[in-house]
């Protein structure tokens, strides 16, 4: 279920707040939401409805029992044990065919026949998202820093909470489980409000920025990358580079009104990652609770940077690669994290040598300027597409006519470019503002809202549904 759609707004949500505040007991309460978080997932695909009770089941009592042995070789086999199972049902499902496929082409160049079968599995929409909370979760409990959940149904409301569960932000049971032990009777009009804010703010990033965005110049110019130019093609990258900031921080930004508009608060997500002055930055305020987690998770147990600086490099190296690759099963994400991995390597070498740029809208500019080659790859489905389009960027291709670049510039969607790119420069991000609670203001949230509304014919999944 998308949160822009008619069906979530205008029958899902209202019905799941009237029932969640009128509920007397908590365990009560946290069964319904448990039970709506699966039809809201459900409606996507009820037979990966399962798929996602045994995963958390398999966690919760994995859990328990690591909870309840000092005995410390048994608690890391059962923490092997547990991995293997989450991890191995996101090898199945997610990188079985991209693994097949590599050696099945692998054998070829060798002279052999393809002995991999491919399984072409769909893709459970947010797999990753959940199966990294569960096993923060486990891993918490194993390192002693939170306590196991109470009962089966605080974990399972954790992991399944709608707001959170197909598109992140990946929220920690250390974030939540003391708002499950208080969970609120009534509804505070002051989270109520700021919940609304946050929501209507993420509809309109989502719905009048991004996807008007993405339908006039992402996909059709990326739809043919051998054809672009030098100004179609860096606009093109542009246009990705706005679309995926307010399409994903729409999203988080919605996550975190509904979390919200049910007694919960959520961590920040994003933190005005273009005005970033460095990559290491950048990394600090996109995606913020990935970036936290591959750095808690990933980083430091490799080592972090206690080591050498060539051991610091490879460690940002592996970290991104496997970040890269959670992304999705394809060479473009893989080179897309490696990229990102080499320049927070390059970063770290030049800090240490004390070599900085001081002018901040220079380092802000040259940041900007490879997040945006970045998210070249990001976006297209091959390193050939990858290729066209960086071509044209370098100008290898030539320069389209005054003519094409007339119908390309002037155009309704590239005043929302012009306004997007003064946002995520200059305006506070989300979380920055203050929210009034007046009539007027009330009015014109209505407003937009409403014009949000009437932008919902067309289904259009958020971007970070596919990993």
């Amino acid at each position: 279920m998308l949160f822009n759609s008619y069906v979530f707004c205008l029958v899902f949500l209202p019905l799941v707040l009237i029932v969640w505040w009128s509920l007397p007991s908590k365990n009560a309460r946290l069964a319904f939401l448990t039970l709506a978080s699966y039809v809201f997932y459900g409606w996507w695909d009820v037979r990966f409805v399962p798929l996602m009770i045994l995963s958390t089941s398999a966690d919760y009592i994995a859990g328990k029992m690591i909870h309840k042995t000092e005995d410390q070789r048994r608690r890391t086999f059962i923490l092997i044990v547990l991995l293997t199972i989450n991890l191995g049902i996101l090898a199945v499902f997610k990188y079985w065919d991209f693994i097949a496929t590599n050696l099945n082409a692998a054998a070829h160049l060798a002279g052999h026949r393809p002995f991999v079968a491919l399984f072409h599995l769909v893709l459970p929409v947010g797999i990753s998202f959940y199966t990294f909370n569960s096993i923060s979760y486990t891993i918490d409990i194993y390192r002693r820093r939170v306590e196991p959940a109470r009962n089966f149904l605080e974990f399972a409301t954790f992991v399944a909470l709608f707001p959170h569960l197909v598109a992140g932000p990946i929220v920690r049971y250390s974030d939540l489980h003391e708002q499950f032990e208080r969970v609120h009777r009534r509804l505070h009009t002051g989270e109520a409000s700021v919940g609304i804010w946050f929501f209507v703010i993420g509809m309109a990033k989502k719905v009048l920025v991004a996807d008007h965005i993405a339908a006039t110049f992402v996909q059709p110019l990326f739809v043919a990358p051998d054809a672009l130019k030098a100004f179609s093609a860096w606009l093109a990258a542009l246009a990705y580079t706005l679309q995926i900031y307010f399409d994903f921080s729409g999203y988080s930004d919605m996550a975190v009104g509904l979390a919200l508009l049910l007694g919960f608060h959520f961590p920040q997500n994003f933190n005005s990652p273009y005005k970033a002055l460095n990559i290491s930055d950048f990394w600090r305020r996109w995606h913020m609770s990935l970036s936290f987690w591959l750095r808690d998770y990933l980083f430091i147990p490799l080592g972090g940077s206690r080591g050498t600086k060539l051991q610091t490099a490879r460690n940002l190296l592996i970290t991104m690669f496997l970040g890269g690759l959670w992304h999705g099963a394809s060479w473009t994400f893989v080179i897309w994290g490696l990229f990102h991995g080499a320049g927070l390597a390059g970063h770290a070498i030049f800090k240490n040598a004390g070599l900085a740029i001081r002018r901040r809208w220079l380092a802000t500019a040259i940041t900007f300027l490879f997040v945006v080659i970045g998210w070249v790859l990001f976006r297209t489905d091959s390193l050939q597409s990858a290729g066209h389009v960086f071509a044209a960027m370098a100008g290898l291709r030539g320069i389209e006519g005054v003519a094409a670049i007339r119908v390309l510039a002037v155009n309704k969607a590239m005043l929302l470019m012009i306004v997007g790119t003064v946002l995520v420069f200059a305006a506070p991000n989300t979380w920055e503002l203050h929210y009034p609670r007046s009539r007027k203001w009330a009015f014109v949230l209505a407003a937009v809202m409403i014009l949000c509304v009437l932008d919902f014919a067309t289904p259009s999944p958020f971007l970070y549904f596919q990993f």
